[in-house]
């Protein structure tokens, strides 16, 4: 297994997430989205195995909201827009592998034990 956290310091699910694992004993890598970021291939790794965009993203987020990409026309630009400013993502997004989750999981990430 080979678990890759991506989320922000500051999240509480990031937190939970972390925790989920720890006390499991499975070693974890994490990123922090607003340090490190997320190259363009990962995240069409993470895209493939989610399966929708829009899952993706925070809606609640004050970075969505100043971010206006929700008025962007074409999902090329969306995506670009997101990659610009991945504090838009919603989190924590777990991979392992081809498969990933958004949010807090932990029914999904049993399955991967």
């Amino acid at each position: 297994m080979n678990i890759q956290i991506y989320g922000k310091a500051k999240c509480f699910d990031t937190k939970k997430a972390e925790r989920y694992f720890k006390e499991r004993k499975i070693k974890y890598q994490f990123i922090d989205l607003a340090k490190f970021g997320m190259s363009k291939g990962e995240y069409n790794n993470i895209l493939r195995a989610i399966g929708n965009f829009d899952d993706l993203l925070d809606k609640s987020s004050k970075a969505y909201e100043a971010s206006f990409i929700e008025y962007l026309a074409s999902k090329e630009a969306k995506e670009e827009k997101l990659l610009e400013n991945q504090t838009i993502f919603k989190t924590p997004i777990v991979r392992n592998g081809k498969q990933a989750t958004v949010g807090y999981q932990p029914d999904v990430w049993k399955t991967w034990e």
